[in-house]
């Protein structure tokens, strides 16, 4: 049908044109994830995805394909992994609330406090349901670099506090800072896989943690909603008189 361009009727009253409704925006990925309810959907999808296909006693062809292409890489790359490896440390998160907390944002330290402290700690719970072992019980010649990993592999406490971290700063940081910090928090992860500490699924797994506990707490912290108007014909008017309703009379 052809849309109508606001002709007049036979009775002389015109019509309005109907204009097709403009096509919206898509809504860019860092836009979507800027809510943490999209962010907490995300992650806690990707955290389920991710333990429903692991298996304790295999590793998929695929994953650990990827795992021998990181854990292969040379032995001399291994003392700048190290020290990035020291970014998803539990000591991690007291040391970035330290920084916040000395650069006056004390909101933002009191999240990085709980989001890396929760994280490392649901790490283990997960470790305990899971009970996954490391990639050395599962894939011959796993090249283990530095003191072995001990106790369960699924998921990496490691990956979560770094992504738990990454996520709560991003926002306040500059354009600088935010490359650095996309960059440097998924490396954290890569390193745990070079170290032949974890597999990739334990990777993904504690990244989707950390970004789950980080959604959780900006959501929690997130103000409560203005209370709607009161509906019907009076109910601006009703909004717009509510504050002298507690006001004594003249």
């Amino acid at each position: 049908m052809t849309p109508l361009t606001g002709a007049a009727d036979p009775a002389g009253i015109s019509t309005p044109a109907l204009r097709s409704p403009p096509k919206g925006r898509k809504r860019s990925l860092a836009g979507a994830l800027a809510d943490p309810r999209v962010r907490l959907g995300a992650g806690t999808g990707a955290l389920l995805v991710t333990a429903i296909a692991v298996r304790r006693d295999r590793v998929g062809r695929c994953e650990a394909a990827a795992f021998r292409a990181v854990n292969g890489l040379p032995g001399w790359l291994y003392p700048p992994a190290w020290a990035v490896m020291q970014l998803g440390t539990l000591g991690a998160s007291p040391a970035a609330a330290g920084a916040a907390w000395l650069a006056g944002d004390r909101e933002l330290a009191g999240r990085l406090l709980a989001g890396g402290a929760g994280t490392w700690a649901l790490s283990k719970v997960f470790k305990q349901v899971v009970r996954r072992p490391r990639p050395a019980a599962l894939l011959p010649g796993t090249r283990v670099r530095g003191p072995e990993a001990a106790g369960l592999g699924y998921l990496s406490g490691h990956a979560g506090v770094a992504v738990a971290l990454g996520a709560a700063a991003l926002p306040h940081l500059g354009k600088t800072g935010r490359a650095i910090t996309l960059g440097v928090a998924p490396v954290v992860g890569l390193t745990r896989i070079y170290v032949g500490a974890h597999l990739p699924l334990d990777v993904a797994g504690g990244a989707a943690l950390g970004f789950t506990v980080e959604a959780a707490l900006a959501l929690a912290r997130r103000p409560a909603a203005a209370p709607a108007a009161p509906a019907g014909p009076f109910g601006p008017a009703a909004a717009a008189l509510r504050p002298l309703a507690g006001q004594p009379m003249a």
